[in-house]
């Protein structure tokens, strides 16, 4: 597995070094994140319906450049009905938290998977948290890492049956921003959509433009990071709605990594 996670590294050194070319190559893996990941992975209480997802989403490559480990406070945005929340709480262990965040559009869409998910007391160390973005209140300086799975581009959804309370990106973004510490990361992951488009128009495929979410973090104060193309696909032309058949499961995506300035 270090092997594996190592061959990472250096799909990320190279997304650092074409970013900002007189940067530094990123330390080795940290082994404590490693050995998390392979713990939560392994966990025999994860459902099997999980474990058959692994491989198509490639989560332990996902969460390996987030860099999770024991004792983080982690923020899973748009969490849904918390396939990526489980595997955070498991890595990041007793002493850790995670903050599982859904508006109440998210909550009702996944209620059933949110309630198979908690059962029980199961994940003592996930904090269920439903709020518009407007009333998000997270304490400032208080988390490690945030992640946004398949979800920042519904930050620009408007659905034309007004299911979903017009959401703020920006709002979202600053809020975020006050509450990671300084140095605190976030990985976004998203399907792709073509350039210069309205991103309310390519929310409606579920898909953003990478150069939309890169700007609007740089202007929210975030540095830009690195990137993977771990779960690149050329053969997706960006223009069909990303649960079409033809793409569902294989669309072009992104992952992106921001930081929040140590000073």
């Amino acid at each position: 597995m270090f092997e594996r996670v190592t061959r990472f590294c250096v799909v990320l050194c190279s997304g650092l070094l074409a970013a900002t070319p007189a940067a530094a190559a990123p330390a080795a893996p940290d082994p404590a994140s490693v050995a998390a990941l392979d713990a939560a992975f392994a966990s025999p209480g994860r459902p099997q319906a999980d474990r058959e997802q692994d491989a198509r989403r490639q989560s332990q490559a996902v969460l390996g450049f987030l860099g999770v480990k024991p004792g983080m406070r982690v923020i899973d945005v748009f969490a849904a009905g918390g396939y990526n929340a489980e595997l955070l709480a498991r890595a990041v262990g007793v002493k850790g938290q995670v903050i599982a965040y859904n508006n109440p559009a998210y909550a009702a869409f996944a209620a059933q998977g949110i309630a198979a998910r908690y059962a029980g007391g199961r994940l003592g160390n996930v904090r269920q948290l439903t709020a518009e973005i407007g009333a998000l209140e997270l304490a400032p300086s208080s988390l490690d890492a945030a992640l946004f799975v398949m979800s920042y581009h519904d930050a620009y959804w408007r659905p034309r049956d007004g299911s979903f309370d017009a959401t703020d990106p920006v709002e979202l973004l600053a809020r975020l921003f006050k509450s990671l510490k300084p140095g605190g990361v976030v990985v976004v992951q998203d399907h792709v959509a073509n350039p210069g488009a309205d991103p309310r128009l390519d929310a409606e495929l579920h898909r953003i433009d990478p150069a939309r979410v890169r700007r609007d973090f740089e202007q929210a104060g975030f540095v830009f990071d690195g990137s993977s193309d771990v779960l690149a696909d050329p053969a997706d032309d960006h223009t069909k709605v990303a649960f079409d058949e033809s793409v569902k499961g294989r669309t072009d995506q992104f992952v992106y990594r921001f930081r929040k300035p140590a000073a």
